[in-house]
Parts: C-alpha cells; structure tokens; sequence
C-alpha cells in the first residue's frame, strides 16, 4: 500500500467510526440500536484482543528462534 491509500483509508475509517458513534449518541430513544451498536464494537475489540495476542505468540516464537 502506499502512504496516500494508508491516509485515505483511516480518513474513511474515522468518519464511518465517527457516524457510528453519532447515531447512538443521538438515538436515545432507540436502545435497540445502542444495544446492536455496543454489541459490534464488543466483538470488533474481542477480534481484535485475539488477532493481537496471535501476532505477539508469533513474535515470541521468533525471537525464541532467533536466540537459539
């Protein structure tokens, strides 16, 4: 990728995140969606915490092969 895309793409990323996170602030009469909402983001972080933890399993195998 280079350093235009990388830009254009957390640019479209914080406005799809920023009109999330106005919907729910705005629906206070709808939980429905706040619950919808807060579910997603729950799932996205618990992804995200797994996809993390098996980049650091890899880079500790690395370095494990590395020293040795």
């Amino acid at each position: 990728m280079t350093k235009q895309t990388k830009i254009l793409g957390g640019v479209l990323a914080g406005i799809a995140l920023g009109a999330i996170v106005a919907m729910v602030i705005s629906s206070d009469k709808d939980s429905a969606l706040k619950d919808k909402v807060g579910d997603w983001f729950c799932d996205l972080l618990d992804k995200s915490k797994d996809k993390i933890a098996g980049v650091a399993d890899m880079v500790k195998d690395q370095a494990d092969r590395i020293k040795t």
